[in-house]
Formats: structure tokens, sequence, C-alpha cells
């Protein structure tokens, strides 16, 4: 039985002690727990939030490098292409000045034969005359010779 009155004595003189540790306790839980939790609320919050618009951030400047790439593309496209038409205008132009080249090419080719057969005619009438012109002196040579009785001398006339 002593026992119980000196467990009596004690927890009687603990109520203070344990009113004061709940004072405190409750004093801790509202003046510091509870403002360091909305503290630690709002930072996680904070950072969460941060986080979400890093991975937006992250998300649009892919999305800017995939545009980039995209216009990159279309614009060595473009640039091919028009390089492409380039070189088919110049293949026609100079397919163009090839067949201008041939044409007056063949044109003076034409001119030229058409020449070459005015002169072969003209040379054929002047050889003609020239002919008719020896065989008349021949024949009158001839003749002379035939005239006078002599033969002619070889090689040469009288």
């Amino acid at each position: 039985m002593e026992t119980l009155l000196q467990l009596r004595g004690l927890l009687l003189g603990a109520i203070p002690t344990m009113s004061l540790l709940l004072l405190m306790y409750l004093m801790y839980h509202i003046l510091v727990h509870k403002p360091l939790e909305r503290v630690l609320a709002e930072r996680r919050s904070r950072t969460e939030g941060a986080i979400e618009k890093a991975r937006a951030d992250i998300a649009a400047a892919e999305a800017k490098a995939l545009e980039y790439e995209n216009r990159l593309r279309e614009a060595k496209i473009a640039i091919f292409k028009a390089q492409e038409a380039r070189r088919q205008q110049v293949l026609q132009a100079r397919e163009a000045a090839i067949a201008q080249a041939k044409v007056k090419a063949d044109a003076q080719v034409k001119e030229a034969k058409v020449n070459l057969e005015r002169d072969v005619v003209s040379a054929k009438a002047g050889l003609q005359s020239e002919v008719e012109r020896l065989a008349n002196e021949i024949i009158r040579t001839i003749l002379r010779s035939a005239g006078s009785g002599q033969a002619p001398a070889a090689g040469g006339q009288s």
C-alpha cells in the first residue's frame, strides 16, 4: 500500500508537469508546427509548380526545336527545288542555243552548197567556153597546117 501511496503522490506531483508539457505541446503545435507545415506546403507547391513549369518550358523548347527543324527542312527543299528549276532553265537555254546554232549551221551549209553549185555551174560554163575556144584554136591550127601542106611541129605552133 505504501507503494500505492507513493505512486499517488508521484502522479499528483506529475500533474503540473504533464499540464505544462501539454501546454507546451499545444503552444508548439499552434505557434511552430502549423505555420511550419503551411510554409512547407507552400514550398512544396511552389517546387512542384516550378517543376511543372520547367517541364512545360522543356516541352515548348522541344516543340520549337522541332518546328525549327521542319522549317529548315522546308527551306532546304525549297532551295533544292529552286536549284533544280534553275538547272532546268539552263538546260533549256543550252538546248535552245544548240538548236539555234544547228539551224544557223544548216543554213550556212545550204548556202555554201548553193554557192558551190553556182561556182560549179559557173566553172563548167567557163570551162565549156574555154574548151570550145581551145577546140577552135586546135582546129584552126590543124587547118592552117593542113592548108600550107606542112605537118605541125610537135608541141609548137607556126
